[in-house]
């Protein structure tokens, strides 16, 4: 999305000259941080409309950063660039709010296309997309038209990638859907061998705040083999 402001926190100075140039050529406008305080600062006040988050920082790590804007309520997509072989990272990152990672080294095409996908899922054409009729079911209530989900009567917060991805599953419930669909159409773009994970600790994520017991979930099931359905027991 032309002229959207990006934020990118990272040590390298040479990679983040090379982040900034290459996504002002794609008609962002990019700010950055060396450090995490400085980020997290420039965040709050500069308010970007997404964040590409380098994992090692000298002073905290990008996970400290990730956390912090997520403990704040805030909403925006986070792009984290992990180490090749660091799975670990991977997960964290994603359990602590992240949308999505690059691994490192990557391709700028490849990142400039993960960027453009969170931002139209976030607030583009695809964020408002599949009508916006209120869905229930027992407890739960998911209005596409707020972007807001209740449970019990009460405000679950969510990130955007958390609610496309409940929206995704209870507009299909009892459907067997593969990790491979689901990326494609909450991520926005081919699945790759690798990023099943992201799916699964997503759906971790979303199962805490929407479940009784997450260990074992009333509405997001698993299919093993095969992928995830929502369950439509007690629809109203």
């Amino acid at each position: 999305m032309s002229g959207d402001r990006i934020l990118v926190i990272e040590d390298s100075a040479s990679v983040a000259r090379g982040l900034e140039y290459g996504l002002n050529k794609e008609d962002f406008t990019v700010r950055c941080a060396r450090d995490g305080a400085s980020g997290l600062e420039l965040f709050r006040t500069w308010s970007p409309r997404l964040l590409i988050l380098d994992i090692r920082l000298p002073d905290m790590s990008g996970f400290d950063v990730c956390r912090a804007i997520r403990a704040e309520g805030r909403r925006e997509p986070i792009l984290m660039l992990t180490a090749r072989d660091e799975e670990m990272d991977k997960v964290l990152g994603l359990e602590l709010g992240a949308d999505d990672y690059v691994v490192k080294p990557y391709q700028l095409r490849e990142l400039v296309s993960r960027v453009r996908a969170l931002l139209r899922r976030a607030y583009g054409e695809l964020a408002a997309a599949a009508g916006t009729e209120r869905i229930s079911f027992g407890d739960l209530v998911i209005d596409p038209d707020l972007m807001a989900v209740e449970r019990n009567g009460r405000r679950v917060n969510l990130t955007p990638t958390e609610f496309r991805l409940l929206r995704y599953l209870a507009e299909r419930p009892e459907r067997l859907l593969s990790r491979g669909q689901i990326i494609e159409a909450v991520w926005g773009y081919a699945a790759d061998i690798g990023y099943d994970r992201t799916v699964d600790v997503h759906v971790r994520r979303l199962r805490e705040k929407i479940e009784d017991d997450p260990a074992s979930p009333r509405w997001i099931q698993t299919v093993r083999g095969f992928g995830y359905r929502f369950a439509s027991v007690t629809k109203s």
